[in-house]
């Protein structure tokens, strides 16, 4: 989706009033009833019929905001509708700012950019930065280079606890309303796609779990190798196949568990789930990058974690007793590293590994991603004032689309 584009003529119907109010201070406009392909607040039901007209405004010549999801606001001629701008009747519906993207586009600087301008406080959504002293392999934003902006959700698990997508659902829907309730303005930021979808769309959380059918799919999936799930889901729920990669051990047993214990692939579970923010209005930016840039972008990261020290950092956390089963250890970086200090390869040849394996990653997220409705992308390869300049222009055309007329 292009970025939006404002006619030097909107600023007649209030636009620049508009942008001299805080974000945050703007009440949203609500739909109903909620689906899952749509920006959805649940607060609200009203009929599509129910919706006010916006009235233009102006000469026939004029063309207007073009907001995000498509369509005009504010051209020439009576009645014209608020197109791509759902449910402009209701008000009072908060705001959720989303930033997402793959790895090294950029998403953190862009985040601190915005929670500056416009009283943020950012929500990490990524699975590695809850872990505490896992720092260099995670890339977490130093304390020192937050700019006194307050992070939330980072460095809050032992090394030793296992933290979910359901926990991360429910941490991260309380702090969103907690920043809210304090009149800031909450923005989510990483590129851990599955956490977003379970806080914006819902988790399947049924079915338990059966440990001796689990070891019969691991066991399966060693002998016949992890790709040979993946055409066994492919075959049982072919919708979850296309979101799950082919050597995802471990959500493909979670497909097919599912599907053993309930006769029911799992994508027909997840199409009966909740938002875990409802009432709440997401505006969903996501960072683009060419290929060869982020490949760019990956070695440099990777040099930059060597230079810092990321193995002595692992050194230090074996020595401290954490286990080498721990979760974040099976994360990119740290198993890489593990096998560097019990001889498997040598240092170069773990570096450029770590490279390649954050390189697939980086695409494994852009496809996750493009399978996500309802973003708004922005082209992260230019001078970063323009970047930032297009994801400004975002921002102040939804809160004019959502907000007041004047």
């Amino acid at each position: 989706m292009r970025a939006p584009k404002l006619d030097s003529n909107a600023s007649s119907f209030g636009f620049s009033r508009v942008l001299a109010r805080p974000l945050h201070w703007f009440p949203f406009p609500c739909r109903g009833p909620p689906v899952h392909s749509s920006l959805v607040c649940s607060s609200c039901s009203r009929p599509s019929s129910s919706w006010p007209q916006y009235d233009g405004g102006g000469s026939s010549k004029r063309t207007g905001v073009q907001v995000p999801g498509g369509g005009v606001l504010g051209a020439g001629g009576a009645g014209v509708p608020r197109a791509g701008v759902p449910g402009a009747g209701c008000r009072g519906a908060p705001l959720l700012v989303a930033i997402l993207g793959a790895t090294a586009t950029g998403k953190s600087r862009l985040a601190l950019d915005l929670a500056e301008r416009h009283g943020g406080e950012i929500i990490s959504c990524d699975s590695t930065a809850v872990y505490r002293y896992f720092d260099i392999g995670t890339d977490k934003v130093p304390v020192s280079e937050r700019r006194g902006v307050p992070h939330h959700l980072i460095d809050i698990v032992e090394p030793t606890e296992t933290y979910s997508a359901a926990q991360f659902a429910r941490d991260a829907a309380r702090v969103v309303r907690d920043i809210t309730e304090r009149g800031k303005l909450p923005i989510l930021v990483g590129g851990t796609g599955f956490y977003y979808r379970a806080l914006t769309r819902g988790l399947f959380e049924g079915a338990g779990r059966d440990d001796a059918l689990r070891a019969r799919l691991h066991a399966m999936s060693a002998r016949r190798r992890t790709p040979f799930l993946h055409r066994m889901v492919a075959r049982l729920d072919p919708l979850s196949a296309t979101r799950i990669m082919p050597r995802d051990e471990k959500r493909l047993v979670r497909a097919l568990e599912v599907y053993f214990l309930t006769g029911q692939p799992l994508s027909a579970h997840f199409a009966e789930t909740r938002s875990a923010l409802p009432g709440y209005r997401i505006l969903a930016l996501a960072l683009r990058l060419p290929s060869a840039l982020v490949a760019e972008r990956v070695t440099r990261r990777v040099n930059e974690q060597f230079a810092r020290g990321v193995v002595g950092e692992v050194r230090r956390l074996l020595a401290a007793a954490v286990p080498e089963e721990a979760h974040p250890f099976s994360g990119l970086v740290y198993r890489q590293i593990l096998e560097l200090l019990h001889g498997v390869r040598d240092e170069e040849a773990t570096r450029a590994l770590i490279v390649r394996e954050n390189k697939r990653y980086a695409r494994r997220q852009l496809i996750w991603f493009r399978k996500e409705p309802n973003l708004h992308w922005l082209d992260g390869a230019g001078e970063w004032p323009t970047t930032l300049a297009a994801a400004e222009l975002a921002l102040d055309t939804w809160r004019l689309a959502h907000g007041t007329d004047s």
